[in-house]
């Protein structure tokens, strides 16, 4: 027997409509491009985004063009969020810290159309257009003064197109179903993979991020999305804030450790989302003025393992940490590291070693974990294998990319995540290892995150990195690759003998390399297959 409700198809649209409507003082703040700051509101912002969806279809976009941004995180990319799915079209973000041949790969592999560009990265697409279609069109997010001269053809203005349209639009029905953003992984193996999502499984996502974050997700909070629009959506938070009347603090270009302070400090930014690599910035710009920025209350960290040691000073600030995990293919949240009530009874150090696992899963994502047979181990927080993914919020296929999507199905129809990890009884995730990080020594293997962390609680190291290199009689060996603290003398036998305190003997590496800085991924994480280029060979 078939209930008797209404179906209506789920929309993106609808999102910012509602945001409108009950939200509408909740406000959008921008570091802008052209300098200064940029004030405004989800009711103002969804009559700019009407506006520009008339646009769009003014230019001949209509449903399921792919139409390109490569910008920064600001209040017009948020507008072109909203108005390109809106219409039935695709939002394909690029990512800017792509290699050239890689971007060039993505936009072709789109079939992009559009493409609206910030004009830090309108060089970018300078130094690219005799490898992009001839006849794609350009449309640069600023206004007509700070419009530059370029040698693209095609080229249009932002806000001269917003002028020349009216704000009267009904959206279009279409099944939810409908393709509403595509998003590419970072390629540091082969060409990137695309991930394309719909409506329906965006605002499930939405909802889903919603119920998970409630400390967050609500009326009134301020939110600082560091993690950028062009990375996986923000990690969905630019259709969250609004269904929840958060609102939203873009940095736009300005990502150092001082910017990011001084940005929170003067708009009383309360929960802060980001890659670890970028609260090593804020730590830093925190011991430096012996403060943390007023009203900051929560970090959200993922993309790659947080050390203890970041959470534990974060903890010791009284900022609240919330490790989470996900992928590109999964919209992107999956997992997250929030407490619940009986945590509170723990002493510190038993909830930090809750903190730095990835947490429980999300609704709507279920988790299992098989050995090398494909037999699920049991919830024991000891057996390990690789990590499976099903869900409605996760991908079944690859853009466009048959192979890729062989490759990461199994026969079930769950998808293979290429971590190693273990589950326990409650439930709470820890990834041992990217299955392509752990080192093999000796036949016993060795998990690069653990070594990194305890090498991260060392009092002279600011960052680190462990690798495998080969060797003749153990196959491989751990390699430490630090960057050391700001006036610290590198000391490799301190770092070894503190790494001797709490590893097995064979866990810890031969030697340390010390480092100005590690090589960074186009998602902000340490980049090991560049660190495995160049010390590979060592022995």
């Amino acid at each position: 027997m078939k209930g008797m409700m209404m179906h209506r198809p789920l929309r993106i649209a609808d999102i910012l409509t509602f945001g409108e409507e009950a939200h509408r003082d909740a406000e959008i703040i921008s570091v802008t491009v052209e300098g200064g700051i940029h004030r405004t509101t989800y009711g103002k912002t969804a009559v700019r985004v009407r506006k520009m969806a008339n646009a769009l279809q003014n230019l001949g976009v209509k449903l399921g063009d792919r139409i390109a941004t490569l910008a920064w995180n600001g209040y017009r990319h948020f507008e072109l969020y909203y108005a390109i799915s809106g219409i039935g079209a695709v939002c394909h973000t690029i990512n800017p810290r792509l290699s050239a041949e890689q971007m060039v790969y993505i936009i072709n592999h789109a079939e992009d159309s559009v493409i609206c560009v910030d004009l830090t990265f309108v060089p970018i697409l300078e130094s690219l257009k005799d490898q992009i279609p001839a006849e794609m069109k350009f449309i640069i997010m600023t206004d007509q003064d700070h419009m530059p001269d370029t040698s693209l053809k095609h080229v249009l203005c932002y806000e001269e197109l917003l002028k020349a349209c009216d704000s009267n639009i009904e959206w279009p029905e279409f099944p939810e179903e409908t393709a509403s953003s595509l998003c590419y992984t970072s390629g540091t193996t082969g060409n990137p993979k695309g991930s394309l999502y719909t409506h329906r499984s965006t605002v499930l996502h939405s909802l889903t991020a919603g119920i998970s974050f409630p400390e967050t997700m609500r009326a009134g909070v301020r939110i600082l999305p560091v993690v950028p629009l062009f990375h996986v959506n923000a990690w969905g938070l630019a259709y969250v804030a609004p269904l929840v009347g958060a609102s939203i603090i873009f940095p736009g270009p300005h990502l150092d450790g001082k910017s990011i302070f001084d940005l929170m400090d003067s708009e009383n930014v309360f929960s802060a989302w980001g890659v670890p690599t970028v609260w090593l910035g804020l730590l830093g710009e925190i011991n430096n003025r012996g403060r943390i920025p007023k009203g900051f209350g929560e970090v959200i960290i993922g993309g790659s393992a947080v050390p203890r040691s970041m959470v534990e000073s974060f903890e010791n600030l009284d900022v609240s940490v919330c490790h989470a995990w996900g992928m590109t293919e999964m919209s992107p949240i999956g997992t997250n590291g929030r407490l619940s009530p009986i945590h509170a009874r723990l002493p510190m150090s038993e909830k930090i070693d809750l903190k730095v696992k990835q947490g429980r899963r999300v609704y709507g994502v279920e988790l299992k974990i098989v050995d090398d047979s494909g037999n699920r181990v049991p919830h024991d927080g000891v057996s390990n294998g690789e990590l499976y993914v099903r869900g409605n919020m996760i991908i079944s296929d690859y853009y466009n990319n048959p192979e890729a999507t062989s490759a990461a199905m199994d026969s079930e129809g769950w998808f293979g995540t290429g971590d190693v990890a273990t589950l326990d009884s409650n439930g709470f995730l820890t990834i041992t290892d990217r299955a392509k990080d752990l080192i093999k020594s000796g036949g016993e293997w060795i998990s690069s995150i653990d070594v990194e962390n305890m090498a991260m609680s060392h009092e002279h190291v600011s960052n680190c990195a462990v690798i495998a290199i080969p060797d003749p009689k153990w196959d491989e060996r751990p390699l430490l690759i630090v960057v050391p603290k700001p006036e610290q003398e590198p000391d490799p036998k301190s770092i070894l003998a503190h790494l001797a305190k709490n590893l097995a003997k064979w866990q810890v590496p031969d030697d340390v390399v010390f480092v100005e800085s590690l090589p960074l991924t186009a998602t902000g994480k340490v980049s090991k297959l560049t660190l495995r280029k160049e010390y590979g060979e060592t022995n």
